[in-house]
């Protein structure tokens, strides 16, 4: 079955790439600033045979394929050039075009040129003050996606994305859950999670979990770049998430935009935005309510987001910017299931008094300075103050009855952390040769006080501490505060050897304290509940570190729409205060838990044939030293627990393809209005521990990487009609190193098992209405993709099931 699989993929992959047509002539050249030399990036090539424009790179380089030979009518232009009309004769080798700055400085003027209708793009070389040259990148476009975005449904979003494991842990979309290669997808703790630049999580070091997700619908593109980007944004393995939100509207005052979206389980969204330019100011805000009973029961949610981003334009060089969010939901936790349960009624849940409360607000103040048409400045100031509660009912034996008479564990955390940012790029040539120098610096300080202890009985969402009772107090409790600091320093170049091939070394040097001051108590007790020992320790470590991470990237395009790309990267991870310190009856944490070290590195080619084609597929390495990991054993009781430590050196390789291609021909297209595309996305993985000292690990499956993740779907349209069919597949996979099968009490440790999805989305638009309706598992499957060892479970997490949508949008 698996060879079949195999050899389809294979099979469609061949048929896809030779989507690519057979090109007559080719113009290609470079544009040039007349007088300097320097090249002109961004320029417009206009051929009037083709009726349209190619732009010049990062080099002045361009290339329009698919020309008849002969003479061609071309016009070349850039914004601060005077544009010029020529005739050029084909075939050539290339041409060299030079442009004529203008005597006179203009307003501003915004170019418009139409987007790729793709649901998923890639970040150019040089993109504001942030070089991606030769760097594994994905850019996601919502609105080019016939998909659920109300629910923020993740398995729709980033299914164009290769290798992504995805945990879905809520209906509302309320929290991101991804990772990847081997990297634990828990609130996406592996990767620097950023929204316009600037950091969202908890704690970027010590608790670099993600709360807050942007609503899909106010977001413009979302930005992934592999490990590599360890050298820009930090030392996570995963590398970079960054969600960029929508920007005012340049030429209007007020563009309203309404979206409100009904579902299946008392699910409703209401989001709505307004947008617009008055002078030199600008504004872009938000206001979204979600709400909803959820597919199990006990499962119920609200939730509250708004964002305000206003922007002045001070000079025509200098622009300066304030952004503001708040995100505050209320969500009941149904629960874990085990196994048998899982299989007897996967909707059921006997959890009615756990509770989960998020408050969180962001800040941020930047400033961009143009120096000149080659140099630029950014400077980011941000910062966090969020909190968040879970309280609840949450016994090792995951079946074991509850009632209202218990007290519950309550855990409070209380986050405030900012940060300062500062990037210099400029452009410069020397010796003929081109480059590009990326110099920054980042200081980061985070403070996070955690306190662990006794909630009250009852059902409600009490978040208050209370005295131990009779009940309570065989439980454990702590408060600890974690301070953080993070000074770092970051140095990338890209060197043009030729206007083929560019060399991209970087350096980033790390200093890194992080701190643990509190109190923990431990009790210990049977089964029955009767007390055994009584332990209560002050703690106070510190653990300062610094280092340098270097990385390699190469890049060599033979055309302008073809690349072959390489990078390598260090990458390094710090313990954070979870891997330090916890109060949870099915986990304990190693002492000497070390920090993780390894490095990551692709090879691939990407490319497109506009609007027709784009494919990107590469062979990817990540080796994780001290990787922390889970393994199971039993305590004095015989009751089964995970020991987090640093289970071994793991070594993952795999190769990720993906490819997007429109069936229909250009000229089908445009007369009768038909759109039919469809793409493919496969990664085929290995991860084994290839070192460890612990019993029965060395050799095993790295957790949390199933072998084959498949996923694939149309889309079709005519006019203002689309529909879209996706289909996900991932193969079996393990949630611990030991590679446990189950355990019967406890469902922390287990296989999860392989599963299925399909979804199904379809839109209509006229003017200034748009209608939406969705289908989320079509096939009512039942699976699961997470076996939480706290909240919210512990247990098996079930998927939903079926469910509908509808969607009204209005834009004015």
């Amino acid at each position: 079955m698996r060879f079949q699989v195999y050899r389809t993929l294979l099979i469609l992959g061949v048929v896809l790439l030779g989507f690519s047509a057979q090109a007559q002539e080719t113009l290609r050249g470079r544009v040039l600033a007349a007088g300097s030399g320097q090249p002109v990036i961004g320029g417009e090539v206009y051929v009037q045979s083709l009726a349209r424009a190619v732009l010049t790179d990062s080099a002045g380089r361009f290339e329009a394929r698919g020309l008849a030979a002969g003479p061609q009518q071309v016009r070349v232009s850039a914004l601060g050039y005077q544009p010029f009309a020529i005739e050029v004769r084909l075939p050539a080798d290339g041409f060299t075009f030079e442009l004529t700055g203008r005597d006179r400085t203009l307003d501003e003027v915004v170019v418009a040129a139409p987007q790729t209708t793709f649901g998923q793009t890639r970040l150019r070389e040089v993109e504001g003050t942030a070089i991606f040259a030769a760097k594994k990148s994905e850019v996601i476009v919502p609105e080019n996606l016939v998909a659920n975005l109300a629910t923020n449904n993740a398995r729709q979003v980033y299914a164009r994305v290769p290798g992504l494991n995805i945990w879905e842990s809520d209906a509302g979309g309320l929290q991101l859950s991804i990772g990847g290669r081997g990297l634990e997808p828990n609130r996406t703790t592996n990767f620097n999670v950023r929204q316009n630049n600037y950091d969202i999580s908890a704690d970027a070091l010590g608790y670099p979990e993600s709360y807050y997700t942007p609503p899909t619908e106010a977001v413009k593109r979302i930005q992934l770049v592999r490990g590599a980007a360890s050298l820009q944004y930090g030392t996570q393995f995963g590398g970079l998430l960054n969600f960029e939100l929508r920007s005012p509207e340049p030429d209007r005052k007020a563009a309203i935009t309404s979206r409100q979206t009904v579902g299946s389980f008392g699910f409703f969204n209401s989001f709505n935005s307004v947008s617009g330019t008055v002078g030199k100011l600008s504004y872009y805000t938000y206001a979204q309510y979600k709400r909803g009973n959820g597919w199990r029961p006990n499962s119920g949610f609200e939730s509250k987001t708004a964002y305000a981003d206003v922007r002045y334009q001070a000079t025509e060089n200098v622009k300066v910017g304030v952004q503001f969010t708040h995100m505050d939901y209320l969500a009941q936790q149904p629960g874990g299931l085990t196994d048998r349960q899982f299989a007897q009624d996967a909707r059921q849940s006997n959890r009615e008094r756990n509770w989960f409360a998020v408050d969180w607000n962001l800040f941020n103040v930047s400033a961009d300075w143009k120096l000149s048409a080659k140099a630029n400045v950014n400077v980011i100031a941000f910062g966090l103050l969020a909190s968040r509660q879970s309280l609840g009912f949450r016994p090792v034996q995951v079946d074991r009855a509850d009632n209202d008479l218990n007290g519950r564990d309550l855990i409070d955390g209380d986050f405030r952390n900012y940060g300062l940012e500062a990037r210099f790029l400029n452009r410069y040539q020397v010796a003929g040769k081109d480059g590009v120098l990326l110099l920054g610096t980042r200081y980061y300080r985070g403070t996070t006080h955690s306190v662990q202890g006794f909630g009250p009985a009852g059902r409600g969402a009490d978040f208050r501490f209370v005295d131990a009772d009779r009940f309570s107090s065989t439980k454990n409790s702590s408060d600890y505060r974690f301070p953080n600091h993070n000074a770092a320093f970051f140095a990338e170049n890209i060197f043009y050897l030729t206007d083929r091939l560019s060399v991209t070394p970087g350096a980033r040097f790390e200093y890194i304290r992080t701190r643990a001051d509190g109190v923990l108590s431990v009790v210990d007790s049977d089964l029955a509940g009767n007390i055994i020992s009584t332990r209560s320790q002050t703690e106070a470590r510190q653990n300062s570190r610094s280092f340098v991470l270097g990385g390699l990237g190469v890049s060599y395009k033979p055309r302008e729409q073809l690349e072959f790309y390489g990078n390598i990267s260090q990458n390094y991870r710090s313990i954070t205060f979870s891997d330090m310190q916890i109060v949870n009856p099915s986990s304990v944490i190693d002492p000497n838990l070390q920090d993780e070290r390894g490095f990551s590195a692709d090879l691939g080619v990407r490319g497109e044939k506009t609007g027709v084609l784009t494919y990107d597929a590469s062979v990817f390495a990540l080796s994780y030293g001290n990787r922390i990991g889970e393994i199971q054993e039993f305590d004095n009781l015989n009751n089964v627990y995970r020991r987090r430590l640093n289970a071994g050196r793991a070594l993952i390789i795999g190769v990720e393809t993906y490819a997007e291609v429109e069936l229909l021909s250009q000229a089908l297209r445009e007369a009768g209005r038909w759109q039919f595309s469809a793409f493919s996305n496969v990664a085929l993985i290995r991860g084994r521990y290839v070192q460890s000292e612990l019993v029965g690990v060395e050799g095993n499956r790295v957790e949390f990487v199933p072998d084959v993740n498949l996923k694939a779907g149309t889309r079709a349209g005519y006019g203002p009609f689309k529909a879209s069919l996706q289909f996900l597949y991932l193969s079996d996979q393990f949630s611990d190193a030991t590679n446990a099968p189950a355990s019967s009490s406890s469902a922390v440790i287990g296989r999860i098992p392989a599963y299925q999805v399909f979804d199904a989305s379809a839109s209509w638009e006229h003017r200034w209405l748009k209608l939406e309706a969705s289908v989320n598992n079509l096939a009512d499957a039942r699976y699961f993709t997470r076996r939480a060892t706290a909240y919210p479970g512990p247990g098996i997490l079930p998927s939903d099931g079926r469910s509908y949508f509808l969607t009204v949008g209005v834009k004015l």
